[in-house]
């Protein structure tokens, strides 16, 4: 080839590297939605904390697993949560399916529980009716810290007993759950009482607003008209000292619902749970009566500004306001997104898996050895683990010191010809070779030697 030609084709190279890489500028990677996240590896053992611990309370506290569809008819969300709600009003994703009818994704799932209730005649079993879920629950909101437009909720809910005894568990359930995962809370507690004891509150709580009309927010003089109670829910900054001044719901409760709150703050006082009476606290649920709460972190900054770690309350009107029976209810819903972020700000360990021995394969034939070798370990119940896909064995010793187990299985070239293994004793540094048939029954009595000592 010519000089010439070498050097044309030196620029017709050039040329081709420059436009691919300009074609690779222009393809434009894809990226989360607003609002929205991607639950990362490293955010896994606290993810499976919470959903471990979720599922061992509802197990001894009898709640049944139940799963509910991402999608349900809007009709639901706007008789059950209420038309004048943010979430009905604001925050729901709501579309036409094919056939023209109106669906959303849940923003919450207390209304599908009690459709399903409903729908499966569940009327009918024996009462209580104790359900559990966990999963993710859709609101189109405002995206900030700790809140996003997917966002994932626990759920304890009781069909079919009116008594107190049934919101305490609801609030001890939840202090349980906190204070297990290390974080130690506060129960806010009040009573909204029955809807005909809210009739007179609600007249004095609108002429109290009517006063401060001038200094309200949009929203809420638009609920003083439509939904009063939805004031006291209002975060608004201005709106603030106006409600602190607000008339309180307790002083409008009937003998009925003034017992009934009683003796729901008299099984917390037996079971030592931290609560404090918050005489303005409605949530933002039209379907409440009776108890509501809320729990908060005790140990947090005074005057810091809080989200709730997750909260609930009685719905004894929700069931017949769908369709069905007459049914006292009762349910709380833990924020699993919350509760992570406060494990994770108080340097909280989740639920790591964490393995004892490490298995080490060195070449080709010992990888085929390596499998059915690591599933007779896994299945005599060593907490076993590996990266097969290392080749050398500085970086096998590298993972499995990562990994901070206790002994490293060594299988070399040698050793699968001579049928044995090497224990490497990761903190002394002592290893023994063995026969590889052996092995599981060695580690076992390892293993049990140092649980005993």
């Amino acid at each position: 080839m010519t000089a010439k030609k070498s050097v044309l084709v030196e620029k017709v190279e050039e040329t081709k590297a420059v436009e691919e890489k300009a074609l690779i500028k222009k393809i434009k990677t894809p990226q989360l939605l607003r609002g929205f996240r991607d639950i990362l590896p490293e955010d896994q053992p606290y993810w499976d904390a919470v959903h471990q611990k979720g599922a061992e309370l509802a197990l001894a506290y009898g709640y049944d697993r139940i799963e509910l569809p991402l999608v349900e008819s809007a009709e639901l969300f706007a008789r059950s949560v209420g038309k004048q709600t943010d979430i009905v009003e604001k925050e729901m994703f709501l579309f036409p399916d094919a056939s023209g009818t109106n669906i959303v994704l849940r923003p919450e799932a207390t209304a599908s529980c009690a459709r399903a209730y409903i729908e499966h005649g569940m009327v009918d079993r024996p009462q209580p009716v104790k359900m559990y879920y966990q999963g993710p629950m859709f609101r189109y909101e405002r995206p900030q810290a700790g809140r996003y437009r997917q966002f994932y909720q626990l759920g304890f809910e009781s069909f079919g007993s009116a008594d107190p005894v049934v919101d305490a568990e609801m609030i001890i359930l939840g202090n349980i759950l906190y204070n297990e995962l290390g974080l130690p809370v506060v129960a806010h507690v009040n009573s909204l009482g029955t809807p005909e004891s809210r009739t007179q509150y609600k007249v004095e709580l609108v002429a109290h607003y009517r006063k401060h009309r001038n200094d309200i927010c949009e929203d809420c003089k638009r609920r003083i008209v439509k939904n009063p109670l939805r004031v006291l829910d209002c975060k608004e900054e201005g709106c603030q000292n106006i409600k602190n001044n607000a008339p309180q719901l307790l002083d409008f409760l009937d003998e009925a619902s003034k017992e009934h709150f009683m003796k729901v703050l008299e099984y917390l006082d037996e079971m030592n749970v931290s609560y404090v009476l918050t005489p303005h606290l409605v949530r933002g649920l039209d379907y409440y009566s009776h108890t509501v709460f809320e729990f908060y972190l005790a140990d947090q900054e005074e005057g810091k500004r809080q989200s709730a770690l997750g909260g609930g309350g009685r719905y004894d009107g929700l069931v017949e306001l769908l369709g069905g029976r007459p049914t006292p209810a009762c349910g709380f819903a833990p924020g699993v997104d919350r509760i992570m972020s406060a494990m994770k700000e108080k340097e909280l360990s989740g639920l790591r898996y964490q393995p004892t021995v490490y298995l080490a394969p060195l070449g080709d034939a010992a990888r085929k050895k390596a499998f059915p070798l690591f599933e007779s370990l896994r299945q005599g119940g060593v907490l076993v683990t590996q990266t097969f896909g290392k080749s050398a064995l500085k970086g096998q010793l590298e993972a499995a010191d990562k990994a901070k187990v206790r002994y490293t299985l060594i299988l070399g070239q040698k050793e699968v010809l001579d049928g044995t293994i090497i224990v490497r004793d990761m903190e002394s540094g002592a290893q023994e070779t063995v026969d590889i048939g052996k092995v599981l029954g060695i580690l076992q009595k390892k293993m049990s030697s140092a649980t005993l000592s």
